[in-house]
């Protein structure tokens, strides 16, 4: 593949690296130093991509291995806050997006891939080939998360 061809393939579904940077970076310098260094092991890893798999599934998987290397190399700063907000009794009724976007910052990196990939409503044997667990794994793990999530509103 050319260039020219990689440049096209990545303007195409560069949505792809946005939702992912956005899951693992929270300030917008971090999340376009992490577009950057996708898109750059991207490019390394091109030699590698055999076209068995769809090129937005390869990239997922690279993109995902990525920032969570990336993510694990950078040491968040921990900031606690001087009062305790009042518990919730369930969650709000209006969930909007930042809303999912900080209960899904609080999951671990697997399950942020995991659930990152449900969400793009991409089939169990979609994400079983991305991830590289079984289909049915896929299914149990994704269950556990929704209700790890649905825990978070009450604690």
């Amino acid at each position: 593949m050319h260039e020219s061809e990689f440049l096209q393939l990545i303007d195409r579904h560069q949505g792809i690296i946005y939702k992912i940077c956005r899951l693992y970076r929270d300030s917008k310098e971090d999340r376009e130093d992490l577009f950057q260094e996708i898109v750059y092991q991207l490019w390394k890893s091109l030699p590698g991509f055999s076209g068995q798999a769809a090129f937005t599934t390869w990239m997922y998987r690279v993109a995902l291995t990525t920032a969570i290397a990336a993510y694990r190399k950078k040491q968040p700063r921990i900031v606690y806050p001087e009062v305790l907000p009042e518990q919730s009794a369930g969650p709000p009724d209006n969930l909007g997006p930042e809303v999912l976007m900080l209960a899904l910052k609080r999951l671990n990196d697997g399950e942020k891939a995991l659930i990152a990939l449900y969400l793009e409503d991409l089939s169990y044997r979609e994400i079983a080939e991305i991830t590289g667990i079984s289909e049915n794994n896929v299914g149990v793990k994704l269950n556990r998360i929704k209700q790890k999530i649905a825990k978070l509103w009450i604690h």
